[in-house]
C-alpha cells in the first residue's frame, strides 16, 4: 500500500506534463508543491520564470535553478500549480492550512488555468471537515470571530503564527460548507477580513489526483 508522500508524488510528478514551455508560471505552496518543483525542476523542461507565493517554494525553486519572477512584472501566467487541504468534486476547495491562502489567491486569479494536485484523501464530497483559516487584520481579530462564530463556527486564533503579510490567521472548525462559493463572499465582507481559505471564486481547473491506481485526472462535477 502506498504512503501518502508516495501517492502526492505521484500526482506532482503528473503535473509537469501540464507545464507549457517557453510560459510564466505560478507555482503554490505545501508538501505536495515541494515535489512538483523537485520533479519540474528535474524534467529538463524549460519556462520563462514562476511566481512563487511562498518563501519556501522560493528557496526550492532556487535550488533546482527555476527563475522567479513579481506577478507585477508579467501580464499573466499560463498555469498555476498547487495543492489543497480539501477538494470537492466541483474542485472547490480549502486551502490556507500552511498560511499562505492570500498570495496563492492572488496568483491564482491571474492565471489561465489552476492546476490543483492532491493525494486521494483530500478529494471529499463536502467542503468544511479541515479548518477554514481566514487572514484577518490583528487589531479585528475579535471582531472577526465573534461574526464567525454566529456563522455556526468554531474560531480559534493559531497561536504564535503571522502571516507574510503581518496579519493573524483564525481557524474556524465545524462549519458547514454546503454553498462554498456564498460563504466565501459572506466571510470576505466581514470588515477586517483579508481573505479566506475558500477558493470557490477560483476553483481548479483540473484536480490531479494521487491514487493507489496511479494519477487520475479529474475536470470539475466528475466523480
Amino acid at each position: 500500500m502506498a504512503t501518502q508522500d508516495e501517492l502526492k508524488r505521484i500526482a506532482a510528478e503528473k503535473a509537469v506534463e501540464f507545464v507549457p514551455e517557453n510560459e510564466y508560471i505560478g507555482i503554490g505552496s505545501g508538501s505536495t508543491v515541494n515535489m512538483f518543483i523537485e520533479a519540474l525542476g528535474k524534467s529538463g523542461k524549460k519556462i520563462k520564470g514562476a511566481v512563487s507565493t511562498s518563501k519556501k517554494s522560493s528557496e526550492l525553486m532556487a535550488q533546482y535553478d527555476i527563475p522567479e519572477v513579481s506577478l507585477n512584472d508579467v501580464m499573466g501566467l499560463a498555469v498555476y500549480v498547487d495543492g489543497a487541504d480539501e477538494v470537492n468534486h466541483m474542485l472547490q476547495m480549502i486551502k490556507g492550512g500552511g498560511g499562505a491562502h492570500l498570495n496563492e489567491k492572488v496568483v491564482a486569479s491571474a492565471s489561465d488555468k489552476f492546476i490543483c494536485i492532491a493525494d486521494e484523501s483530500k478529494y471529499v464530497s463536502r467542503l468544511g471537515k479541515f479548518p477554514l483559516p481566514v487572514e484577518v487584520l490583528p487589531g479585528a481579530r475579535s471582531l472577526v470571530s465573534r461574526k464567525l462564530l454566529a456563522m455556526g463556527g468554531q474560531p480559534e486564533l493559531r497561536l504564535n503564527y503571522t502571516t507574510f503579510h503581518g496579519n493573524q490567521i483564525i481557524d474556524v472548525y465545524d462549519l458547514h460548507i454546503d454553498r462554498p462559493l456564498t460563504m466565501e463572499d459572506e466571510i470576505n465582507r466581514i470588515t477586517g477580513v483579508l481573505e479566506n481559505g475558500i477558493f470557490a471564486r477560483n476553483a481548479a481547473d483540473v484536480l490531479i489526483l494521487g491514487t493507489e491506481q496511479g494519477a487520475k485526472v479529474i475536470k470539475p462535477g466528475q466523480n
